[in-house]
């Protein structure tokens, strides 16, 4: 599973909001509520993602195994 949560974080550091990707950057609301429910974005998603906050890949997403049942 693909999870977001090193966005946040690097939102947080650079003070970037999640209103700044909307409205300063053009990021849809729905694009914005998939990062935030860790469903899949596309690749074009998260290279803007790389280019405004000026970060790696790794610093947008991160990999986490599923639990095998």
């Amino acid at each position: 599973m693909i999870r977001y949560d090193p966005l946040w974080t690097t939102m947080a550091a650079q003070r970037v909001t999640t209103y700044t990707l909307r409205v300063k950057h053009g990021m849809s609301h729905a694009t914005v509520q998939r990062l935030q429910k860790n469903l899949p974005v596309s690749t074009h998603t998260l290279n803007r993602l790389c280019c405004i906050l000026n970060c790696r890949l790794e610093d947008i997403a991160e990999y986490v195994p599923d639990e095998q049942k």
